[in-house]
């Protein structure tokens, strides 16, 4: 039985996780909270990244510095419309992105929901692990594998489970740290 179907969602699921992580804000400046922001630039929704230069020149400050300067009310009103929860600075060349300092209970927060997503993504690994039972009892009953062939089909599909879930743990774990730290 073919296992590669079934790693390949898992490892989806396992890199949905981490981009969602990254975009959660931690205090640091960091890019990846523009990832979902999109700009009306000539009537096309168009990310950021597209239509400026990002920059992080201290730790706490993000710097967008539009290649067309008609844009930049445009990419000021679309941040202050999205829900990353920070007030753009526009200068008239650059507008300046500043992160507070998170304070404890915010930061509780943030790992509680960071806890919640994992979960989330935990138990899409555990609906694959089902599915791929299901696939191997169904060639089972077909007769196109022995019924040793599933108990080793359910093996490696468990221990592919375990190891997803581990790599999940551990992602986990260094995001909360991360917002711990700071």
């Amino acid at each position: 039985m073919d296992f590669s179907k079934i790693e390949e969602k898992m490892d989806k699921t396992i890199s949905v996780l981490a981009e969602n992580f990254a975009e959660v804000r931690a205090g640091r400046a960091n890019p990846a909270i523009l990832n979902k922001v999109k700009v009306d630039y000539y009537g096309v929704p168009t990310p950021i990244s597209q239509v400026a230069g990002i920059s992080v020149p201290e730790a706490r400050l993000i710097v967008i510095q539009p290649w067309d300067m008609s844009i930049l009310k445009e990419i000021e009103r679309a941040i202050l419309a999205s829900d990353i929860g920070i007030t753009p600075n526009n200068d008239g060349k650059v507008i300046r992105l500043s992160f507070p300092e998170l304070n404890e209970e915010r930061r509780k927060e943030l790992v509680k929901d960071i806890k919640k997503t994992a979960e989330e993504a935990k138990i899409s690994i555990r609906a694959l692990r089902r599915d791929g039972i299901d696939e191997a009892k169904k060639e089972q009953k077909e007769g196109n594998i022995t019924e040793d062939d599933l108990r080793n089909a359910e093996t490696n599909i468990q221990k592919l489970t375990d190891k997803k879930i581990e790599e999940i743990d551990n992602i986990t774990n260094s995001k909360e740290k991360e917002i711990m730290s700071i």
